[in-house]
């Protein structure tokens, strides 16, 4: 791989990210939020989960991403993984101040160190009745992270991009709520299953770097 993924990052966002599919629509009192989504060059600072894995189609770069696992006892998406973030508060000056805020706040990282490559488009979040903004990011620096808040986070890691493209721990997840039946991209991580709106963003970020390998959409249970 020639280029760096810090400049494929970067050609992305100039580009134009299109989300080939979304969750649904929300009202027009939706929230609105923002999550980060940072990238950084594998190394010792955080336990991560899984093993890099075989590589990748087109070569899976040496890198990995951070996620959350949110608490169980949250009235929103208990116990799933996520990306750090959360709603866009008065005082923040935009998606980019919230992400970086909210990084802070659940996982202890140095705003200091992560170089904001840019914003995408946004995605409804219908279930919580919030419009998010997925702010793409790298890490320069590198630190120790660790769940800040019990009460909002349960465990703070780091997954290597190659696990995640591994088709081994790809598949598709269906959940049952009432008469409803919803289906997302789903990524096995050891005993996590990465789903949902977290899923739906890999997908659709790991198509548009070129990165996806073939893959069976075989069904993979999601815990209750």
């Amino acid at each position: 791989m020639t280029e760096s993924v810090r400049a494929q990052l970067d050609r992305l966002v100039r580009s134009g990210l299109v989300w080939d599919r979304a969750l649904s629509h929300t009202d027009a009192q939706a929230r609105a939020a923002a999550v980060l989504v940072l990238f950084g060059d594998i190394g010792p600072a955080a336990g991560a989960l899984g093993t890099p894995g075989r590589t990748a189609g087109g070569g899976a770069p040496a890198v990995d991403l951070l996620f959350v696992e949110r608490a169980a006892s949250l009235n929103h998406h208990p116990g799933q993984i996520a990306f750090p973030g959360g709603r866009i508060d008065p005082e923040d000056s935009g998606p980019v101040a919230a992400a970086l805020r909210e990084g802070a706040e659940e996982t202890g990282l140095d705003p200091a160190g992560v170089d904001v490559v840019g914003v995408l488009g946004d995605l409804p979040l219908p279930v919580s009745n919030h419009v998010v903004t997925p702010v793409l990011a790298w890490w320069d620096v590198p630190c120790a992270v660790a769940a800040m808040d019990p009460a909002e986070s349960a465990a703070v890691f780091r997954v290597p991009v190659a696990t995640l493209l591994d088709p081994a721990n790809r598949g598709t997840a269906v959940i049952h709520r009432g008469t409803r039946v919803f289906d997302s991209p789903a990524f096995a991580v050891e005993d996590r299953i990465v789903w949902g709106f977290t899923g739906l963003v890999l997908d659709g970020l790991f198509d548009a770097l070129g990165w996806t390998q073939p893959w069976e959409p075989r069904p993979i249970d999601v815990p209750a």
